[in-house]
């Protein structure tokens, strides 16, 4: 099997829900989990690496519109679906392509999860977040009207507004996606960013691009390309203190996705979101695993990590490291619900990315990712690896003996450089 693709944020089975996992680690933390069955592909919107967009610019309206801060989640739906509204009912745009961002600020801060838990089956769905609770990389923070009487004395900022930025986002719908069969290119970065406008940072494309795409992979992912990336009709972003309901809206006639097409589908999807968040399990997944099969089995996994072990020690030195990565398929006597996977994972791995991805009628990749694979911001380009990991200890001083442990294991420390070493030749190489 095919490596999943890495974030950018129960397998297939006709007769008894399963869960899949797979990974570059032994024990992965990248999960496809969901109830799936095949058939015919659906979308709710274009795709955005459509033949037609080839050399064409940005899209010709970009806009950002902020309407009046609500109490609650409820009020703000309320709000956007009259905004839709309005917009249908008055004269279209001229222009032929285009890309609005409709955003309601909501005093309460909610959970963005639960937002998601409460929205049930809507077709694609994604969710990132930050570590420990920190803002989401590059994002922007956010004028939010402040509980206070409004005469400037409210914390953080003039006139009653606090500045703060999202730590984590959920998204349902797709106001255009953006999907290819062949590795991605820089042809397919230009399409994306024919929607993605400067001067609108919150309008951002969640995704994922596969690790290898000339590599054969599992029908599970099959609805994923090489690569997948959405643009959220509606879009909860949870903040520091408060939060923000957004829909997208996004036509562009080259592609025979006109702004009716949208406004039709936008109406739709605002139709069916719940306003209230229900409380997901976050401590334990209620099911019980009847059978539990890995590929490749024990007695192979064993010659594999000998055979390894024997290259690396060879004279030839073939080998200086490997991860041996395997699948696990677990039968479970219930279908595991992605969401709920998501918030146990939450709980686990506070000092972890967490993300979300589940095109319309495919599986869902869920992941708990301590490294961020890669960052770019203007001309500077980063990446994270760890080596040399430790469980944690039941107290501070086991914790402290395990850390002084690391840094003086010339094992670990020889680990560490081949990854940063390889880092360091793959970054100076593009």
């Amino acid at each position: 099997m095919a490596p999943p693709p890495p974030p950018r944020t129960l397998s297939p089975s006709s007769s008894s829900p399963s869960l899949r996992s797979s990974g570059r680690r032994p024990l992965p933390s990248a999960r496809l989990v969901g109830r799936w069955v095949q058939r015919p592909s659906c979308s709710l919107s274009m795709n955005g690496c459509g033949a037609a967009v080839a050399g064409a610019g940005a899209v010709a309206v970009r806009e950002t519109r902020a309407l009046p801060a609500a109490g609650a989640a409820g009020d703000a739906v309320g709000q956007l679906r009259e905004a839709v509204a309005a917009l249908e009912a008055a004269d279209p745009p001229a222009s032929p392509s285009g890309i609005i961002r409709i955003e309601v600020p909501v005093r309460q801060r909610g959970d963005a999860v639960e937002w998601l838990h409460a929205q049930g089956d809507l077709r694609a769905r994604c969710f990132f977040s930050a570590r420990a609770a920190a803002p989401l990389p590059e994002c922007p923070a956010l004028a939010i009207a402040s509980a206070g009487n409004g005469n400037g004395n409210g914390a953080g900022g003039v006139g009653g507004e606090q500045r703060q930025r999202p730590v984590s986002v959920a998204g349902v719908g797709s106001a255009v996606f953006f999907r290819g069969t062949e590795p991605f290119s820089l042809r397919d970065w230009r399409a994306i960013k024919r929607f993605l406008p400067r001067d609108c940072p919150l309008i951002r494309a969640y995704g994922a691009i596969r690790f290898d795409a000339t590599s054969d992979h599992s029908v599970e992912w099959e609805e994923f390309g090489s690569f997948y990336f959405i643009v959220p009709q509606v879009e909860y972003n949870e903040l520091e203190e408060s939060s923000v309901l957004a829909t997208t809206i996004a036509w562009d006639d080259s592609l025979s996705w006109t702004w009716q097409n949208a406004v039709k589908e936008l109406q739709s999807t605002l139709q069916k979101i719940s306003s209230s968040p229900i409380k997901v399990n976050n401590s334990t997944l209620q099911t019980t695993i009847l059978n539990l099969n890995h590929v490749p089995t024990k007695a192979s996994w064993d010659l594999a990590v000998t055979k390894a072990l024997q290259m690396i020690k060879g004279k030839q030195r073939e080998l200086v490291k490997v991860v041996l990565a395997r699948c696990s398929r677990y039968i479970t006597d219930t279908c595991i619900d992605p969401v709920e996977l998501l918030a146990c994972l939450k709980v686990e791995g506070q000092n972890a990315y967490q993300f979300c991805i589940q095109p319309p009628d495919a599986p869902a990749f869920v992941g708990n990712s301590p490294e961020q694979l890669f960052h770019r911001k203007y001309l500077n380009i980063s990446s994270e690896a760890l080596a040399g990991t430790r469980a944690r200890g039941k107290t501070r001083a086991d914790d402290f003996q395990i850390g002084q442990d690391l840094l003086l294991s010339s094992k670990e420390d020889n680990e560490f450089t081949i990854v940063r070493d390889s880092i360091k030749k793959k970054l100076e190489a593009s």
